[in-house]
């Protein structure tokens, strides 16, 4: 059977412009950015220089790699751009941000993060669950941080919301190494089933 993997030659990186409040959220985030560096893989982001998005962007700069911003105009002092970048595009919206990225992107890894990281997220999981991409996802569960979220998950899937095939979209771990690993050795499904049947309608 033949490789149905794309090359992965850049990674968005979804997470917040806030720290947290504990350190394993600050060095994950500096390990995943790391990691993809030492395998010369460049880094698309939110484009900004403060909490997570800051430390992403320092630890691959400094490991030598290409790090590309992506943020709106309406953002450009709330989360003060990166100002040395490899590249950093300003758009007009937060759609225009979104679809840029995922456009620069062969696979996507989410970070700890608020309200704009899981806007990110489940807009992402659910263009490939409408085949809109076939990219990997991998969500970092920091220090159990997203716990209650996955639990929610599981309950919508319980409750007939979420088919499992489209769940198993979203590939979860709590280690850095294995979510690199997951983005690099992912494999799209043969055939992602449909979102919705006729009897559902």
């Amino acid at each position: 059977m033949a490789d149905r993997r794309t090359p992965i030659e850049r990674v968005c990186i979804f997470c917040g412009s806030r720290l947290g409040n504990r350190p394993i959220y600050r060095s994950h985030a500096a390990r995943v950015a790391g990691l993809l560096a030492e395998r010369g893989i460049g880094i698309v982001y939110g484009g900004g220089s403060i909490g997570l998005m800051g430390v992403v962007a320092d630890a691959a700069l400094r490991a030598g790699a290409e790090v590309i911003g992506v943020i709106p105009e309406v953002l450009m002092a709330r989360e003060f751009a990166h100002p040395n970048l490899t590249r950093l595009h300003v758009v007009r919206t937060m759609h225009e941000r979104k679809a840029l990225m995922s456009d620069l992107a062969d696979g996507f890894i989410a970070l700890p993060g608020g309200f704009g990281t899981l806007d990110e997220l489940f807009e992402i999981v659910t263009w490939a669950q409408l085949g809109i991409h076939s990219k990997p996802v991998v969500l970092l569960n920091s220090g159990d941080y997203y716990r209650h979220l996955l639990a929610s998950l599981r309950h919508a899937v319980e409750e007939g919301f979420i088919a499992p095939e489209h769940a198993g979209l979203l590939a979860v771990t709590d280690d850095p190494e294995e979510a690199v690993e997951a983005v690099l050795t992912y494999r799209p499904p043969v055939a992602i089933p449909r979102w919705m049947g006729r009897e559902e309608r």
